[in-house]
């Protein structure tokens, strides 16, 4: 149906081209002889239209004029038309003089029916492409809704072009950081000034939106652009992010609500996709937490590089049976294998490893919740976090697995709490590990040489149990949002970038032996109660409608997080945003007192386990007595 409709319309517009020639020639004549054209040479004319029209229409066929649709018309086709013209112009004279043909042809005809060719043919496909578009019947544009855009570099030209077409949105200006453009007009809008005067012109011309298109604004940019709408009660949108363009599954004019990770101001990750490929194409890959935030993300990453197979190991069954509906109506053509199983339950995974025989393990499963974790729950954090980690890295060498990454976190940086002391606990062990598997005579099998690599990253936008969706429940109910402390920060990502550092780094860790901590480059510290602020203006309320409130910090709670500790130095790689750190390596003696220690043990009390990371994480400090006193003094702030 669709292809018999497209060959209707090339069959019209083959006809209309014909015609075309026709008055192209019979004008030229008309225009040369005053519109009296003489006897014989409206004969000769006559005459001689019986080949050349078909002669020019057979070289437009050539030409592939008739492959597009006038709808779409844009300057490729005029370009295109002008070629074919220009031709013909060329072809027609030639072939009667070189024959030497009876026809009557003034010169001043031969330089006038292109001119007149090319008005007719190009002119109609503008003039069907501005009536399919409405803007012969629509001139006021009454239904459409005006708005300026922030931005003049080529994302906001090419948006202005695409919401020409827009049956929604009228561009009535364009606002700008350079004073070079000013009074400038870009695809028919006007550059109205720069982006500070937005006050002005949103009050002249009674706009209630504006679309900020500026994929190269710095991060205060794009917040102080924010907080100017929304002083001015105005809707603040945004284009899709720069991967989402690249990728072509969206286009600039798909405009949407700006989002969080827009304020970050990050630069897409580059990636290494022909290492990549090498690492996951054709393997086999096991995923832990397969259900959580970055494990699901994880696989959805590794899918883009087309995994032999995929199992997602997870012990949670409603995230599981969630990522399964998911996946299997998304890659339908991948196979996958959906597990439920404990990381702690070493005969469970033996059975998962001896059936699918892995390639590539990326540990994702882990406690993360700091005050959780903090409180009657710490040996649970050492038992899944430490001895999860220790049973599933050795299935993971017996099995000869070829790389075992470990995501880890930047709470394991000088650790003041107890989940991040046994996220450090974890790092040391895969690293005593690394060690046990170089070790000429280890007790793993002689063929076993697992490469392991730790990643540390910082907090994730929108992750379960983040920060992000615990203030948009409270914004939900009016408030108020609550915050720790005014200056408490932390490092912030979305989870698409997380998830393909990890990928990254898994790829590059080994070139010095493994057991490498791979550093993100997570770029500048936020502050949290900006981030609230944020989150309300985004949802364009004001700190009048939705109340701050601080709590004081938590048990565990830092003020800031670090990326490494003073005994380890952070070098660069070959990557920008990945760097590793040289930090002090345990042995397999270590290993082994740790473990036995650790083994032996009943179930601990929280002060228990408290004690006893100061003796096995050298860097940990309890300090929970001062952050508690702290926590009291900064609750005060409420009374102000």
């Amino acid at each position: 149906m669709i292809a018999s409709k497209i060959h209707k319309r090339s069959l019209i517009a083959f006809i209309h081209d014909f015609i075309a020639v026709i008055i192209a020639w019979w004008f030229a004549y008309l225009f040369r002889f005053n519109f009296e054209i003489p006897a014989d040479f409206q004969a000769s004319l006559k005459e001689n239209l019986v080949w050349i029209a078909p002669t020019q229409a057979a070289i437009f066929y050539s030409f592939g004029l008739y492959r597009g649709l006038w709808r779409y018309a844009s300057l490729p086709d005029l370009k295109r038309i002008l070629l074919t013209v220009t031709c013909g112009a060329v072809i027609v004279p030639f072939v009667i003089f070189m024959l030497k043909l009876p026809v009557l042809l003034p010169r001043a005809v031969i330089f006038l029916t292109p001119l007149l060719l090319l008005l007719i043919m190009g002119g109609s496909r503008i003039l069907y492409r501005s009536w399919k578009e409405g803007r012969f019947y629509s001139l006021k544009n009454s239904e459409r809704k005006p708005v300026i855009v922030l931005g003049t570099g080529n994302t906001a030209i090419n948006l202005v072009k695409e919401l020409d077409r827009s049956p929604d949105w009228q561009v009535v200006g364009l606002l700008g950081g350079s004073p070079k453009k000013l009074g400038a007009r870009l695809h028919g809008v006007r550059v109205l000034g720069m982006i500070s005067q937005l006050p002005a012109w949103v009050a002249k011309l009674g706009v209630g939106h504006v679309i900020i298109a500026m994929p190269s604004a710095s991060q205060n940019e794009r917040r102080q652009a924010l907080e100017m709408c929304a002083e001015l009660g105005v809707k603040a949108l945004t284009i899709p992010s720069y991967a989402d363009l690249v990728s072509g599954k969206m286009t600039v004019s798909q405009i949407r609500n700006v989002e969080l990770d827009d304020l970050l101001g990050r630069a897409p990750v580059v990636l290494d996709t022909k290492g990549l490929h090498d690492l996951l194409t054709g393997k086999t890959i096991l995923i832990t937490g397969a259900g959580g935030s970055i494990g699901s993300e994880l696989c959805r990453q590794i899918m883009a590089f087309n995994p032999r197979q995929l199992v997602l190991f997870e012990l949670n069954e409603f995230a599981l049976y969630a990522i399964q509906e998911e996946f299997l109506l998304k890659f339908p053509a991948v196979s996958m294998a959906f597990v439920i199983g404990d990381v702690k339950d070493r005969a469970r995974l033996s059975q998962v490893f001896d059936k699918y025989q892995p390639t590539v393990v990326f540990h994702a499963a882990a406690y993360k919740h700091v005050p959780l974790m903090e409180n009657e729950n710490a040996w649970q954090a050492m038992l899944n976090n430490v001895m999860g980690t220790y049973v599933l890295a050795e299935v993971a060498i017996e099995h000869a697995v070829e790389k075992f990454v470990l995501i880890s976190t930047d709470k394991a940086v000088n650790p003041t709490n107890v989940m991040g002391a046994s996220k450090r606990l974890a790092e040391m062990v895969c690293q005593a590990l690394q060690q046990s598997v170089l070790h000429a005579e280890n007790k793993y099998t002689a063929s076993s040489k697992t490469c392991f690599v730790i990643v540390r990253f910082g907090n994730v936008l929108g992750s379960t149990g983040s920060v992000i969706p615990k203030f948009r429940e409270q914004i939900a109910k009016g408030g108020p949002i609550t915050v720790t402390h005014p200056e408490i920060s932390r490092y912030f990502m979305s989870i698409q970038e997380a998830a393909q550092l990890v990928l990254q780094a898994g790829l590059m860790g080994g070139v010095k032996g493994g057991g490498e901590i791979f550093v993100m480059d997570m770029g500048d510290p936020v502050r949290i109660v900006d981030l609230a602020k944020d989150m309300i203006r985004l949802l364009g309320l004001t700190e009048e409608d939705i109340k701050i409130v601080y709590t004081g910090l938590r048990p565990g709670e830092k003020l800031y997080e670090e990326l490494a500790t003073e005994n380890e130095n952070i070098l660069p790689t070959q990557h920008k945003k990945l760097s590793i750190t040289l930090s002090y390596q345990v042995d397999e003696q270590w290993l082994a007192s740790f473990m036995d220690w650790f083994t032996k043990q009943p179930v601990l009390k929280d002060e228990e386990v408290r004690w006893a990371l100061t003796k096995w994480v050298p860097e940990y400090s309890n300090k929970r007595t001062d952050e508690q006193n702290l926590s009291e003094q900064v609750a005060t702030l409420n009374t102000h």
